[in-house]
C-alpha cells in the first residue's frame, strides 16, 4: 500500500478519530461514532485511504 495522505490530512484524521472514539464513553454513546472514529484513526496512522485510491485524491506529496 503507498501512502496517498499527507500529513495534516493524517493528523486532522487522528484528531477527529480520537474525538469520536471519546464521545462514544461520554457523549451520546452510539456504536457508529466508534466505527467511524476507529476507521479514521487506522486511516491516519497507516497513511492509506482505500476511497482516496478509488476516487483518484492524494494529498501526500509527490515523489521525485
Amino acid at each position: 500500500m503507498e501512502r496517498n495522505e499527507g500529513m495534516v490530512d493524517r493528523a486532522i484524521r487522528i484528531a477527529f478519530g480520537l474525538g469520536l472514539i471519546a464521545l462514544v464513553f461520554m457523549g451520546p454513546k452510539t456504536v457508529w461514532f466508534g466505527v467511524v472514529g476507529l476507521v479514521l484513526l487506522a486511516t491516519g496512522l497507516v497513511g492509506f485511504c482505500p476511497l482516496y485510491r478509488v476516487i483518484g485524491v492524494r494529498t501526500c506529496p509527490a515523489r521525485t
